[in-house]
């Protein structure tokens, strides 16, 4: 794609909570021709998410939080959401492990990563990580909750798998990214007590 992109001007329209940018380029089509096209990114940094899953109980950890942009876009509810945070110079796992801990009070082991996934392409550069983890009730190490000077007020839930896919049936968890995780799980049997 390097020889088909011809970058011709980038505006930034804002440097606040992240960095908006508008683009304008060449893009060559498939069938040769050159066009000119305008585009704006939102550049907040990469990501990591996180499933922590207790097999012996066949329990998930969830957060339940206030997020702005789904209440204005009329989503009234916080959102029920896996683990997640953006990387801020660390590694995925490094900073996925600090995130359990600050948002769930959890530490996780047994970190595998098992896919990344750009979430809105169109607008927004993030990657995520995307990881499953062990958990139990012993490793449970703090109430949560994320930090309060972040502007954090997280809740966190316990529900078990099939209890969580039942609530992305009802309408419950909106989350792409907590579907995805959650779908994964089930679909490689990953908090099936006993296990």
């Amino acid at each position: 794609m390097m020889d088909r992109v011809r970058i011709r001007d980038v505006r930034v329209l804002s440097d606040d909570w992240y960095v908006l940018r508008k683009t304008t380029f060449d893009y060559r089509r498939r069938d040769g021709s050159w066009q000119t096209l305008s585009r704006e990114t939102y550049d907040r940094g990469n990501g990591a998410v996180v499933l922590p899953i207790d097999p012996s109980r066949g329990t998930v950890l969830l957060t339940r939080q206030f997020r702005y942009p789904a209440f204005v876009n009329g989503h009234p509810e916080p959102l029920i959401e896996a683990i997640a945070g953006l990387l801020d110079e660390r590694s995925p796992e490094e900073a996925i492990r600090l995130e359990a801990e600050e948002e769930a009070g959890c530490r996780v082991h047994s970190l595998r990563r098992v896919f990344d996934s750009f979430m809105s392409p169109g607008s927004v550069t993030e990657r995520l990580a995307f990881f499953v983890a062990e958990y139990s009730s012993q490793d449970r190490i703090a109430a949560g909750g994320g930090v309060a000077a972040e502007g954090e007020d997280i809740e966190v839930l316990e529900p078990t798998l099939d209890e969580a896919l039942a609530m992305v049936d009802q309408g419950e968890i909106v989350d792409g990214k907590t579907i995805m995780l959650l779908q994964h799980a089930k679909l490689h049997g990953l908090a099936q007590r006993g296990s």
